[in-house]
């Protein structure tokens, strides 16, 4: 199958010119000013992209598929989450396999690409989410980097269930940092937020609002510092996940002024939503109730200013959505039973653009870099993956910035995600994807889904960072690890 893309605008993180691409097969073969004239007869199929953008497929670093919390399953399969992560101009996503505490690894790998496999929309990459390490079990790491899983995932969080200590936090970064491999950490005091909810509830105090007012954004920070001081001691690279705040942040830029090699992400939650949210009627404030949970609006500010200024290199979704009836309601009357997380992998583009290009706080490119570009180089996907280049793969979004949609739940054509509510129910963006190409086929044509479960293949990633990494280093001034 061949694609002849003629006059869109091509936009990388880098780049930003008009140009004609041509796709064969899975990658892009030719970009150039009036292919038509050669390539037309050749082409199996001509899309005209005048007056649209052509950008790198989305790449979600984060997201929580088929996912269980909290005695249920987060709502989207593997099959409807990455069919609406392409709806919304994602191509790509890496998601959270799980390890059970006091099993293999491997066991855990295998059980997520049995979920995956077959399903998939689009491409998916896992992360592994380590539970426990014992010094026989950390050679498993090296497994899975050699499977193609070069990420593993750790939590300061959650006492009994998924938090590991400082001693397994930085067995895992000294081997990250030998086998040029990469911690994501979840970062907050999990031990100190569990008094605070005991003593919540010990209080009365059961509304969903209360998960957010037992999360103070001083205990972020302080696992931000945590996260940060082992990595520096360990000399390894680390990557911050949904870093929702200013504490947070002040942390983040303090440790890279010193030369720690770290990466963190913001979500578009954060960016857009805040505290306000859970005061709304009833129980419907558990909509918003995920970890970290929503803070003061004016931290918005402050997360913008860390992408503008580079300290942030991502924007992410934390896909991992539960229906408010049946689900959340788990949780009524004890906030602390509410299944933590929200939807997003569909909206994460549009929004973004709408609330960060079109009101001029991030230029085009910069779109591009945080919502595809930095991923890819990060979690050794790029240059297959992350932008528009003769020999990548052909994930291509043709995105219109002068469409405009109102988000909702109840408009088949903003929401396919499987759960119940929007969370950005009303949200009105300019600029949204019309026709997206994952691998050289069209999966989304108009706004029409034309592909079909098991398009979507596992991508076996490289090192963290690759070549990429060490040049940003260098440039920064920071040693390597």
């Amino acid at each position: 199958m061949s694609v002849l893309i003629k006059n869109g605008r091509v936009v990388t993180a880098v780049d930003d010119y008009r140009a004609d691409v041509f796709v064969e097969g899975e990658t892009v073969a030719l970009i150039g000013h009036g292919l038509e004239r050669g390539l037309e007869v050749a082409a199996d199929r001509i899309i005209d992209a005048t007056g649209k953008l052509l950008l790198p497929g989305g790449i979600d670093p984060h997201t929580h598929m088929e996912l269980p919390f909290g005695g249920t399953e987060s709502s989207d399969t593997f099959e409807t989450g990455t069919r609406a992560a392409a709806f919304g101009g994602t191509t790509s996503i890496v998601d959270f396999a799980v390890q059970t505490r006091g099993a293999s690894t491997i066991e855990g790998l295998d059980t997520w690409h049995a979920k995956a496999e077959g399903n998939a929309a689009i491409d998916y990459a896992f992360h592994m989410i380590v539970t426990d390490l014992p010094d026989e079990r950390v050679p498993e790491l090296r497994r899975l980097a050699d499977e193609g899983v070069t990420s593993y995932k750790l939590f300061m969080a959650y006492p009994g269930v998924l938090l590991a200590d400082d001693a397994t936090i930085f067995r895992a970064m000294r081997k990250a940092g030998e086998d040029g491999t990469l911690v994501c950490m979840h970062a907050e005091n999990g031990v100190v937020i569990d008094e605070l909810v005991e003593l919540a509830l010990a209080a009365g105090q059961v509304e969903p609002k209360y998960h957010a007012l037992t999360r103070p954004t001083r205990l972020e920070g302080e696992g931000v510092h945590r996260a940060l001081a082992i990595a520096e001691v360990a000399r390894a690279p680390v990557y911050i996940v949904h870093l929702s705040c200013h504490d947070a942040l002040t942390e983040l830029r303090r440790a890279q002024e010193r030369g720690v090699m770290a990466h963190a992400e913001t979500c578009l939650q954060y960016l857009l939503l805040d505290i306000g949210a859970y005061d709304e009627p009833g129980f419907d404030g558990a909509k918003y109730v995920m970890t970290p949970p929503l803070r003061e609006k004016w931290n918005q500010d402050e997360l913008w200013r860390g992408l503008q200024g580079r300290d942030l290199d991502v924007i992410s979704s934390d896909h991992c959505p539960f229906n408010l009836r049946e689900q959340k309601e788990l949780g009524r009357g004890d906030f602390s039973r509410i299944p933590n997380g929200g939807p997003g992998v569909e909206n994460r583009m549009s929004l973004i653009y709408h609330h960060g290009v079109n009101t001029g706080r991030i230029d085009v490119n910069r779109f591009v870099e945080l919502t595809s570009t930095a991923a890819a180089r990060i979690f050794g996907m790029f240059p297959r993956k992350g932008t528009i280049a003769v020999g990548s793969d052909a994930d291509i979004v043709i995105f219109d910035p002068e469409r405009e949609v109102t988000i909702s739940r109840d408009d088949p054509h903003t929401h396919h995600m499987n759960v119940d509510y929007s969370a950005y129910e009303g949200f009105r963006v300019r600029g949204y994807p019309e026709t997206v190409l994952s691998r050289g086929r069209v999966v989304v044509d108009k706004g029409e889904y034309v592909g079909r479960p098991g398009d979507g293949r596992f991508i076996k990633r490289g090192p963290y960072g690759g070549a990429h990494a060490a040049a940003a280093a260098a440039n920064r001034g920071m040693p390597l690890f």
